[in-house]
């Protein structure tokens, strides 16, 4: 079972554009395509509720507060429980899935989840969650480096954010000092 896939897609969800159906559609990857076919308009505010709460607890764990992250992930596993299946399309393909597929698909997507997220936060600990440090971004992000020491989501932010910060160094190095004006006594 890949727990790391499962963890990512809290990320995804996280990060998504939650605006309308098709910014809930576009969630759906190429692998969960059949997600993407049934989801309806109705299951936003379950997804935009469990991407609230998921964002919370990536706050909670880049600012230390553990037990406010694993309070908030046990009860988000009360709420979309883990009931493993196998599955597979011949033999040589077969694999574990967190739901069984009559569930909807909210249950479905966010039970592994949450599930992948719980395992991620008991494998690496919260210090491993992010929060990008591009101000103008904030999409959330989970720590592989081998020294624990991202900052951004991307390297595209990273690039943004240092050049923003050289251009604003250089600027400040190239304004002349401003003297300070003597006032009347």
């Amino acid at each position: 079972m890949n727990f790391d896939a499962y963890a990512r897609t809290a990320v995804d969800l996280v990060n998504a554009g939650l605006d309308d159906l098709a910014g809930l559609r576009a969630l759906f990857a190429a692998d969960l395509e059949y997600m993407r076919d049934q989801v309806v308009e109705k299951d936003l505010a379950t997804f935009r509720r469990a991407q609230r709460r998921l964002r919370e607890v990536f706050e909670f764990g880049t600012s230390g507060r553990d037990a406010e992250a694993v309070r908030e992930l046990n009860t988000l596993l009360e709420a979309y429980p883990v009931q493993p299946r196998i599955s597979g399309h011949d033999a040589s393909d077969w694999h574990m899935h967190v739901t069984s597929r009559g569930s909807s698909v909210s249950a479905e997507y966010l039970a592994g989840a949450v599930w992948g997220l719980s395992v991620w936060l008991c494998e690496y600990g919260s210090a491993r969650f992010g929060i990008c440090a591009d101000e103008r971004c904030g999409n959330v992000y989970l720590d592989t480096s081998s020294n624990n020491c991202r900052r951004f989501c991307s390297e595209r932010c990273a690039t943004r954010s240092h050049v923003a910060a050289h251009r604003a160094r250089k600027r400040a190095a190239q304004s002349p000092e401003v003297p300070a004006t003597l006032t009347p006594a």
